[in-house]
């Protein structure tokens, strides 16, 4: 697939995010159903399927298998601290396991109110995989490759510097003054340094429609997100993984 087709594609993934949370919210209230704090915007579940199948599609051109590609069902993994965990795109090829990825987002309000688990979830589901790999819950294979999508709402609050509670102990120097969009691109950043993921894309988007989409680092790009995933898959296909 084309970077100029991707890049069009990717753009109405995101518009479609957007969308998807209107509607969903416009037929809770059209039901007379009410969702404590606006979830009802997020419990719909649809608002990543345009960039999921975005993904699909760039995988399934290289010429891996449409049966591969997990992203409504069978999409469990197991883990060491838990049972099993649900991720949003799986891959699977002859009994191996070739990538797992996260689709992740934070809108407004309440950015402070969720930053932090945020934070604690991505670092745990991937903790959770590469022990389960260590301890061989996915057999006898070739590291698995992670990747990391965050979508956050480009609006004035997550630009504004966030002040930082130093009790007892001074904050790392990276973080005073930070906004949660700086906050967020430290995470993506730092996720990929401790090789927690091989992959992350950080984008921040204005809930409009047209909606205005920006990378704030080149690293984090999904243009890069994409390549490097696609890095992957091929040689696996090539046969320089997994033999």
């Amino acid at each position: 697939m084309k970077k100029s087709l991707i890049d069009a594609r990717f753009q109405e993934a995101v518009q479609h995010f957007w969308n998807s949370r209107v509607s969903a919210l416009a037929d809770q209230k059209a039901r007379g159903v009410t969702d404590a704090g606006g979830r009802g915007s997020v419990t719909a579940n649809v608002q990543m399927r345009l960039l999921e199948k975005l993904v699909a599609d760039t995988l399934s051109d290289l010429g891996l298998d449409a049966t591969c590609i997990k992203t409504k069902s069978s999409i469990e993994l197991p883990g060491y601290y838990r049972p099993e965990k649900q991720w949003d795109l799986l891959v699977v090829a002859d009994g191996k396991l070739l990538c797992a990825l996260e689709f992740k987002s934070q809108v407004g309000p309440s950015f402070g109110n969720n930053f932090n688990n945020r934070v604690e979830e991505a670092i745990g589901s991937a903790s959770d995989v590469w022990i389960a790999y260590r301890e061989g819950r996915f057999g006898k294979t070739h590291r698995p490759f992670l990747g990391y999508f965050f979508l956050l709402e480009d609006c004035p609050k997550v630009h504004n510097p966030v002040r930082v509670a130093q009790s007892h102990f001074p904050v790392d120097p990276i973080f005073e003054g930070s906004s949660y969009a700086k906050r967020y691109q430290i995470l993506c950043e730092r996720l990929l340094l401790e090789r927690l993921y091989d992959t992350a894309c950080f984008t921040i988007a204005t809930n409009s429609d047209p909606t205005l989409i920006k990378h704030p680092s080149k690293e984090l790009s999904f243009n890069k997100f994409i390549s490097q995933l696609r890095g992957s898959v091929t040689s696996f296909l090539e046969g320089e993984l997994f033999g």
